[in-house]
């Protein structure tokens, strides 16, 4: 009884020491987000099933990753810094607006009748650039404006959310992009009108967060080192602190061996399971459907039911799942099976992400967070395409479902290796070590898993 009522003694003082309006700010901040997400899944899916459909092409798939991916990677490097020395809310607005101008002048010239395949990857290149901005600067924002001890749930809940638009999204852009496609012949101008309502909704999150006050981390002018600096700082950081340096290498393992397969799919399921054009598009509609659908449960379970379980825990045994079900994906007999499983690795997807973008929003000091998440940014845009560079061309050669299958064994054994080694060994008890930690102050969670993976005892 005692410790019932010292607990929620701990919990009123927590609450009143929480940063004022804080949920306000989380919630405005999720909804503009949210707004202009939605605008920019409805392009990522259009240009993805554009492509898809007109070239059944594993290489044309491959540079849509190159082109949609790398430049995320060469941004971020300075995003992270930028993140870190500047107004974050500034810099996700400023990287909203030039996305938006990008798609709006593409929309602009496709109207003119022009519309080679490479303006597309251009314009994959702005956005992506945009996105490495972008990425680092929401990440380090979300724990700035969250109490500490509110990010697991907040983080599920936007996963959440995320899911949601995902799962509206594909089912807006098959209507809108076969309407289009049926007025326009199938060509490239059927993906103008979505164009244009990405720009739309870009404005709209961009005027929602202008209203958001948030204050600059580490000003500017009261920092004398140069960006250089900071930037080497950051790669010193990462290097030196083994915690961060195992989570990144599982992102890589994670992105090379599912991410970069499952970018298969959609073209798996024209080729396999060839249903028209029209169908096409309805089936690839679906497949993403059930992959948000999983997505969005996954995130509502993560945070009500699991956000009090062990972050590490989550992530070592959702990742060993992703190569079970990419087998699962790669042996399966019927499109509905397909579509089965494609919803079950959207259920496993916020037991990854959501523990991990917490975990380090728990273990890295407010300061270098920008960094860090600049260099997550840097692994996720880096290890995809990379991926893609491999089985983009195999898959012009051999069946998807052999690459899928392969992927999942290599996930599964990789996966394992990882956890079953002295530094894996390390890292899982230096996660529980620092959920341990009194107040949930990163500083002090940063030094704990330090001191455990350094520690000879495994």
């Amino acid at each position: 009884m005692a410790g019932a009522q010292d607990e929620h003694e701990a919990d009123a003082t927590a609450e009143a020491s929480d940063p004022p309006h804080w949920l306000r700010k989380v919630v405005l901040f999720l909804s503009g987000q949210t707004i202009s997400l939605l605008g920019s899944m409805l392009v990522q899916y259009a240009v993805f099933w554009y492509l898809t459909i007109e070239y059944r092409s594993g290489v044309y798939m491959m540079l849509a990753a190159l082109f949609g991916f790398l430049p995320q990677a060469v941004v971020s490097i300075f995003g992270g810094v930028w993140a870190d020395r500047h107004n974050r809310k500034y810099l996700i607005m400023g990287a909203d607006a030039a996305i938006a101008l990008s798609t709006l002048a593409l929309a602009l010239i496709m109207m003119t009748g022009f519309d080679a395949v490479w303006l597309l990857f251009a314009v994959m290149a702005v956005r992506s650039a945009g996105a490495g901005i972008q990425m680092p600067a929401v990440a380090a924002l979300i724990p700035q404006i969250t109490p500490t001890r509110n990010l697991i749930r907040v983080n599920g809940i936007n996963g959440s959310i995320q899911s949601g638009m995902a799962l509206l999204a594909p089912a807006a852009a098959g209507a809108i992009y076969a309407w289009s496609s049926a007025a326009t012949g199938g060509t490239a101008a059927s993906l103008v009108p979505i164009f244009f309502i990405d720009v739309v909704t870009a404005v709209i999150g961009i005027g929602i967060l202008a209203f958001i006050p948030v204050g600059t981390v580490r000003r500017a002018s009261d920092v004398q080192t140069g960006y250089f600096a900071d930037l080497a700082d950051g790669v010193r950081y990462i290097v030196h602190h083994a915690f961060v340096r195992w989570l990144l290498i599982v992102f890589a393992i994670i992105f090379v061996l599912t991410v970069a397969p499952s970018n298969l799919t959609p073209l798996m399921l024209v080729r396999s399971f060839p249903a028209g054009t029209e169908q096409d598009v309805v089936n690839l509609a679906v497949l993403e459907i059930a992959f948000s659908v999983g997505m969005m449960l996954g995130g509502i379970l993560v945070a009500s039911f699991f956000a009090k379980r062990s972050r590490i825990g989550l992530i070592v045994v959702s990742s060993l799942v992703f190569g079970v079900l990419s087998i699962g994906l790669g042996l399966a007999p019927n499109v509905w099976i397909f579509f089965g499983f494609m919803f079950l690795v959207g259920l496993a997807v916020p037991f990854f992400s959501t523990p991990s973008m917490t975990l380090l929003q728990e273990t890295v000091e407010p300061e270098r967070q920008g960094r860090v998440f600049g260099f997550v940014g840097i692994v996720m845009a880096v290890a995809m395409p990379l991926g893609m560079v491999v089985f983009g061309p195999l898959a012009d050669v051999m069946p998807i479902e052999v690459l899928l299958v392969a992927a999942g064994i290599l996930t599964f054994v990789v996966i394992g290796l990882a956890v079953w080694l002295p530094a894996g060994q390390r890292a899982i008890t230096a996660a529980r070590t620092a959920s341990q930690v009194a107040g949930g102050d990163p500083t002090v969670a940063a030094a704990t898993v330090e001191e455990a993976m350094h520690s000879k005892e495994p």
